[in-house]
């Protein structure tokens, strides 16, 4: 019970690596606060936790919306009387396009506010209570794209890139009051993000094995559970001289240096 007694927060926490580190605090003695845009999904999920014998709540929040934000953290401590641990995982891409022939300025607004905006919210919403705590884990969520693109998406990876920063700044900042800040850069997972992309299918199961067998040394497309070991790690006491770091959970990427990717292998030279 790596996590007995604490308190999670997991922002996107009804589906992919969300779900997947939601469900894993609850095996390790968490209580975990479930966050999405639709309030019937986040306590679904939070039911699915109560089951084993953990406390939950599932919380309507729109990351990017500062106001629910804040009513976020408020109904956590209102419930559960402290915050112990913030996952930022809430993020994604839900435009199409992004390299410098068809990114728009309202596109990198809008991915701007829910992959880098949204994770500077929740973080100000949660650290005025782990400060009177003396205690803290915040770990965010950034993308392989944001330091090893394998195809031109600007705003996005610009974006996580800033989570790598905001994480940073954060662990520097708040070391004294006990709190740690990490972040974990995803490889290649198989998880509802590549529904906008490329939906289900023999098709999409043929991609998954080619770029696998191309891009990961380990040889395999990653499943949320191997993003939940990591967290768990980062949330638990086992990594209590861990702060401001970045670990790379993507099965040997960005180690495997190659002339293309396999995403931009038809990438004009």
């Amino acid at each position: 019970m790596l996590l007995e007694n604490r308190v999670a927060i997991v922002t996107g926490g009804t589906k992919g690596m969300g779900r997947a580190i939601a469900q894993k605090f609850a095996e390790e003695g968490c209580d975990v606060v479930v966050t999405s845009r639709h309030l019937e999904e986040a306590q679904k999920v939070a039911k699915e936790i109560e089951k084993t014998g953990r406390k939950a709540l599932g919380i309507k929040a729109d990351i990017s919306n500062s106001a629910e934000v804040k009513d976020m953290a408020a109904q956590t401590i209102k419930k559960f009387k402290k915050i112990d641990i913030l996952v930022n995982n809430a993020g994604g891409i839900d435009v199409k396009g992004g390299d410098t022939t068809d990114a728009t300025e309202a596109d990198w607004d809008h991915i701007m506010e829910i992959n880098l905006k949204g994770c500077f919210l929740c973080c100000m919403a949660v650290v005025p209570q782990m400060k009177k705590q003396k205690y803290g884990k915040i770990i965010n969520l950034s993308s392989m794209g944001a330091v090893h693109p394998a195809a031109s998406v600007l705003h996005y990876h610009a974006a996580k890139a800033g989570v790598l920063g905001l994480t940073i700044n954060l662990a520097f900042e708040l070391a004294p009051d006990n709190i740690y800040c990490n972040a974990i850069v995803p490889g290649p997972i198989e998880t509802p993000f590549w529904d906008s992309l490329m939906g289900p299918g023999p098709e999409r199961d043929k991609f998954f094995k080619a770029l696998a067998k191309k891009e990961v040394p380990l040889g395999r497309m990653g499943q949320p559970e191997d993003i939940a070991g990591p967290a768990l790690f980062l949330a638990s006491g086992l990594s209590d001289y861990v702060t401001g770091q970045t670990i790379y959970a993507a099965g040997g990427q960005p180690l495997n240096a190659q002339e293309g990717t396999f995403l931009a292998i038809n990438r004009p030279k």
